[in-house]
């Protein structure tokens, strides 16, 4: 499940590159470095994030929502990497918007980049290998009058998890609003060396129950899944360098694993709802 990193972090070197440039100053090619050895090699923690720990992690998005100020551009193209009071802007109106659940600290991670790719998920934005690590000029337009993700079950109830897979995007629902969207990597299909047949099952789910932190399955290994097929199919966490832009899962919906550290506090499990949606 995590063999898909190099593929779209070889994509992400051009614009992390250029995000270093862009910067100018002391600290941009260390700030470049460290985005890229975040991405490489990134760290598991040793203790599973206590769940008040966990809540705390989306606080952040709650209070952006009630005091964001309206999007104004950037004067220069934000990318992978940079870091300043640009991108804590960038994250603020993300999080407002409900797309950015971490820290607004100023720092354009891949925890910033998912919520990016989720925006333009959402927008109807084509992400490619060309713009995969950049807030490209149609985003930052988009951002200052953004469309509501499309609503796939209005009937579902007021908790509820929409999957999009046509956009790639989770979006999750509580007392009838949106409480999160998440960028999300479902089934591939096909993939290298494995053959076909890796599909993420479409219908009516529910969250049937929850394992705390890894667990090993036959084809790799999951963070914080919540089941709702069987013990088989499952919305967890992965390293982030495997939720890349596309769909690449053997048939799960990943989520980033920052998401996945506190997505399950969100929800009732078992019960919510679950809609998987081509």
């Amino acid at each position: 499940m995590r063999h898909a990193a190099w593929r779209w972090l070889i994509g992400l070197g051009a614009p992390i590159a250029a995000g270093a440039m862009l910067l100018g100053q002391g600290g941009a090619a260390d700030a470049s470095r460290a985005a890229v050895s975040q991405a490489a090699a990134p760290s598991r923690p040793a203790v599973q994030p206590a769940v008040s720990r966990a809540a705390a992690r989306f606080a952040p998005s709650r209070a952006a929502a009630a005091s964001a100020a309206a999007w104004v551009p950037p004067g220069g193209i934000l990318t992978l990497g940079m870091h300043g009071a640009a991108v804590r802007k960038l994250q603020a109106r993300l999080a407002a918007l409900k797309y950015y659940p971490g820290r607004i600290d100023g720092r354009f991670g891949l925890d910033t980049l998912e919520a990016v790719w989720a925006f333009k998920e959402v927008q109807g934005l084509i992400i490619d290998n060309a713009n995969s690590g950049e807030v490209s000029r149609a985003t930052e337009r988009a951002l200052a009058h953004p469309r509501a993700p499309r609503v796939l079950v209005p009937g579902g109830g007021s908790m509820r998890i929409e999957v999009n897979m046509g956009d790639d995007v989770l979006v999750l629902y509580r007392h009838g609003r949106v409480e999160l969207i998440s960028h999300v990597s479902t089934g591939a299909g096909c993939l290298p060396g494995e053959g076909c047949g890796w599909d993420t099952p479409t219908g009516d789910f529910s969250a049937l129950s929850f394992h705390s932190g890894w667990i090993t399955v036959p084809l790799g290994e999951m963070y914080n899944p919540v089941f709702f097929i069987g013990t088989q199919y499952a919305i967890h966490g992965e390293w982030d360098t495997s939720v890349p832009w596309y769909p690449d899962s053997h048939g799960c919906v990943r989520i980033p694993y920052d998401t996945a550290t506190f997505f399950h506090n969100l929800i009732d499990v078992p019960g919510t709802p679950i809609y998987v949606r081509d």
